[in-house]
């Protein structure tokens, strides 16, 4: 049997499988299995099928994901999302769209300690949405640009995303962390800049909240001066090549514990339920990696990646113009696939043609990072607008929301345009960092 054929039929069964909401992880183990089993043989599967779960549960990289994972789950425990949101209403509120700037803000804050596009939206919209209703927000701008940020979590650093891309593409996750922060801070300030400008445009759509005096702005700064802390213990050790991914993860869990108990805001209670939540998103991103795993070794025997790359390799077109199309078939992609099930499907098909054209892997990953954001905003996927649908109730319909992401997808759209008209925004951290 054809190799080439049984890997698009593989493909073909595998995106049926996802549109069925099949879990991820069992679909791409299952569809990687079966595949390996008729090219191969049923036994060299089976020996595939335990090496690769073994090696992907063992592995000392994946170490980092629970981490990173748990030190978000306890920040969220100790209330560092509400002193964010505290910090930039002292700052910004008064501003028309103030209140949206601030959710902004404060998402793009919990994001560099949670790594979780979902937990950022839940949280910030738990605290964000009933301020902006208090002051009548209009609830488009308010759900809009809560969902829009929440997604910041998936981009800037620390990202179970960006983890997972950077144990399939075998590049430092370390490195990929330093090039996720300018094109994040970028980010936030695009949709920063788009509140503003519709509040502009529209005054009803965000009123002006009241003033805060100087000393009320001193102290919200200073209550979250714990963040800053442990952005630069995480981010500065892996800059400065002090910690490995998983010691700067450990670091930064040891800090927020240690801050939630100076504090006295860690419960016992909230400790677990950190522990659980953290245990439980764990075992579905290493999950995700194990099936992720096998489906990459189907794919490879079935000789796509390098056909494609060859063929790509044949054609008159620029490397920007084969990354146009990468990016279009991801922008697709995303908005009928889950982001994890997405990057496992397409980095090990792409990443040999992305090399054999000399783009760099750290500026690919966030260009394709960045495009999977868009699938959390855009129906019918969209898990950000559900997760603020759930957060805001039965007030607030569904196509609101979705009406209301719109001007922010326009900012996603202009942040992939400058990172691909200008790679370095990207590069270069990471060509300078010590790790």
């Amino acid at each position: 049997m054809d190799p080439v054929f049984v890997g698009i039929a593989g493909i073909v069964v595998l995106i049926l499988l996802f549109t069925m909401e099949f879990p991820v992880a069992f679909a791409m183990g299952a569809v990687g299995f079966a595949g390996f089993g008729l090219l191969i043989g049923v036994d060299a599967g089976l020996e595939m099928l335990a090496i690769d779960i073994f090696e992907s549960f063992s592995s000392y990289n994946l170490s980092v994901i629970p981490m990173f994972v748990f030190m978000g789950a306890v920040a969220f425990e100790i209330g560092m999302s509400r002193r964010l949101f505290d910090a930039s209403y002292a700052l910004f509120g008064r501003l028309r769209g103030g209140l949206a700037i601030s959710s902004i803000i404060a998402c793009a804050g919990f994001a560099a300690i949670c790594g979780s596009t979902n937990a950022t939206a839940a949280a910030m919209g738990a605290v964000a949405l009933p301020h902006m209703k208090r002051y009548k927000y209009a609830d488009t701008l308010a759900t809009g640009s809560v969902a829009a940020a929440g997604s910041l979590g998936i981009l800037i650093p620390p990202s179970a995303l960006l983890i997972v891309f950077g144990i399939m593409a075998e590049e430092s996750i370390g490195k990929l962390f330093i090039a996720g922060i300018l094109p994040g801070l970028l980010l936030a300030v695009l949709f920063v800049l788009t509140a503003q400008l519709l509040c502009l445009l529209n005054p009803s759509l965000g009123p002006a909240g009241e003033a805060t005096a100087f000393k009320e702005k001193v102290t919200a700064i200073a209550a979250v001066g714990e963040v800053l802390v442990l952005f630069f213990l995480v981010l500065g050790g892996l800059f400065t090549g002090w910690f490995s991914p998983t010691q700067a993860g450990s670091a930064g869990a040891a800090g927020v514990i240690v801050l939630g108990m100076i504090r006295r805001t860690l419960t016992w209670k909230g400790f677990v339920r950190a522990g659980v939540d953290a245990l439980m998103i764990t075992c579905m991103v290493m999950f995700i990696v194990a099936g992720a795993t096998l489906f990459g070794h189907f794919i490879a025997v079935t000789q796509i990646p390098f056909k494609l790359s060859a063929w790509v390799s044949q054609l008159d077109y620029s490397p920007m113009a084969i990354m146009a199309i990468v990016v279009l078939v991801h922008l697709i992609g995303g908005c009928f696939m889950d982001g994890f099930g997405l990057i496992v499907l397409t980095v090990p098909i792409m990443l040999p043609m992305i090399q054999s054209l000399g783009i760099d892997i750290y500026w690919f990953g966030i260009i394709i990072v960045l495009i999977v954001e868009m699938g959390t905003i855009t129906p019918p996927v969209g898990v950000n607008v559900y997760v603020i649908k759930a957060v805001a109730g039965s007030d607030v319909a569904l196509e609101t929301i979705f009406k209301g992401i719109i001007p922010f997808l326009g900012a996603l759209v202009v942040a992939v345009l400058l990172l691909m008209m200008f790679p370095w925004i990207v590069t270069y951290l990471p060509s300078i960092a010590t790790y």
